[in-house]
């Protein structure tokens, strides 16, 4: 199983199986892994950026990313979700969660209920997103309604994701399937667009994953839900169409990465250089503000 190279922790109970660019999976000590129930997912404070993985972390973003997924988890009753229990080693206390081990489909099931980044950029060169046609005159931050399930190919670490056409995700799964990631994606979106909506945030976009869960044989929501590393959060008070918004998320890392004040070259081979320490500062802070006012709790370390 190929993923990004780190150092794993030693966890009394578990042995280390993967690790993606922000995550780390662990399965039970003794046990092979292809024959483990469960898994635990640990999300580390490590940030990603333009298919790059930065060597500066962002403290305390794995715990604000766990909680807030937690959070929505208990929102999103209705929807059979991965987690099992959140009694897991100290060392990762707050950050990891015992889940259940999914089937997960190769699919990065999307959900877009406002026009922007990839999504512009393809309706801006052929009124599509996802070659869904949509009508003339948007904008970026235009609501598209109603929502849209706009899907990509999942890709290896360190690869692009590519976006698909829902006769591909047919052609991946299966059309009764495609049907259930369909109507699930969207059905989360509405229900989390509604609960952000009141505490005065737009969701614009989101992505899920599922997989099927070999002991139910139900499709499960799994990975994360609805944090800002998975979906793009705006203020609704300072929300206007025809530009871009500011949003709840790594955008302070983006913005100095293509500044001239970074000196990395984007289009290069090179990797992204160190993060200054206000640009980590208040890219904490946003996802502490996200969660913060998305849950009306105070956030604890």
């Amino acid at each position: 199983m190929a993923g990004f190279e780190t150092e794993t922790l030693d966890l009394p109970g578990w042995d280390h199986l993967y690790s993606g660019k922000v995550r780390d999976l662990y399965t039970p000590a003794g046990i092979a892994p292809d024959e483990a129930d469960r898994v635990l997912v640990v999300a580390s404070d490590r940030i990603s950026a333009y298919d790059f993985v930065l060597e500066t972390p962002i403290p305390d973003k794995g715990k604000v990313l766990t909680q807030l997924s937690l959070w929505w988890f208990d929102q999103l009753d209705g929807f059979a979700n991965h987690v099992i229990s959140t009694d897991v080693p100290e060392a990762v206390a707050g950050r990891a969660m015992v889940c259940r081990k999914l089937q997960m489909y190769p699919i990065e099931c999307i959900a877009r209920g406002y026009l922007t980044g990839s999504g512009l950029a393809e309706y801006n060169a052929s009124r599509t997103v996802c070659s869904l046609p949509l009508p003339d005159g948007l904008v970026d931050g235009s609501a598209l309604e109603p929502a849209i399930f706009t899907p990509s190919a999942k890709a290896e670490v360190g690869e692009h994701d590519e976006n698909i056409t829902y006769a591909e995700v047919i052609e991946r799964v299966g059309e009764s399937v495609a049907a259930q990631l369909r109507e699930r994606t969207l059905g989360v979106y509405t229900r989390a667009e509604q609960i952000a909506r009141e505490r005065g945030i737009i969701l614009a976009d989101t992505k899920v994953e599922f997989g099927l869960d070999p002991a139910s044989g139900e499709i499960t929501l799994g990975d994360e839900v609805l944090t800002p590393d998975s979906s793009r959060f705006w203020d609704a008070q300072t929300y206007e169409a025809g530009h871009a918004q500011p949003s709840f998320d790594k955008q302070f890392v983006r913005d100095w990465l293509t500044s001239g004040a970074s000196g990395w070259d984007r289009g290069g081979d090179a990797p992204p250089p160190p993060l200054p320490p206000e640009v980590v500062e208040r890219t904490r802070q946003r996802y502490i503000e996200a969660f913060e006012r998305l849950t009306g709790r105070a956030f604890s370390a």
